[in-house]
């Protein structure tokens, strides 16, 4: 198993939820988050004001997945997410060791 998590401009979650599920994929986490990478933020204009937004919004994605699906998933993710431009984000996969589903006890790609 492998859990992995993508860091995505937030505009392309829907299309990102559409392609994991043509896949098969049953669910994942979405947690809004900020940050910056090469981006390194920019700056805004409000009431006549300039100021700096160092810490850009993105949405961080958590995908268990088995190990024989990963390889279609990234392709998916990555095309989805991809616009081209700076600040598309990242994606890192882990191992996952252990999964358990609480509701019936089952271990592993079973829990999934």
């Amino acid at each position: 198993m492998k859990l992995i998590t993508a860091i995505v401009r937030p505009f392309k979650v829907d299309d990102i939820r559409q392609a994991l599920s043509a896949l098969g994929v049953q669910g994942l986490t979405a947690t809004e988050v900020r940050g910056f990478g090469r981006q390194k933020g920019h700056t805004e204009l409000y009431r006549g004001a300039e100021y700096a937004i160092d810490f850009l919004p993105k949405v961080k994605l958590e995908i268990v997945c088995a190990t024989a699906d990963l390889d279609n998933i990234l392709t998916a993710l990555v095309a989805a997410a991809r616009t081209g431009k700076i600040g598309d984000g990242k994606i890192l996969v882990s191992p996952m060791l252990e999964a358990v589903r609480v509701r019936t006890g089952e271990h592993g790609d079973a829990a999934i």
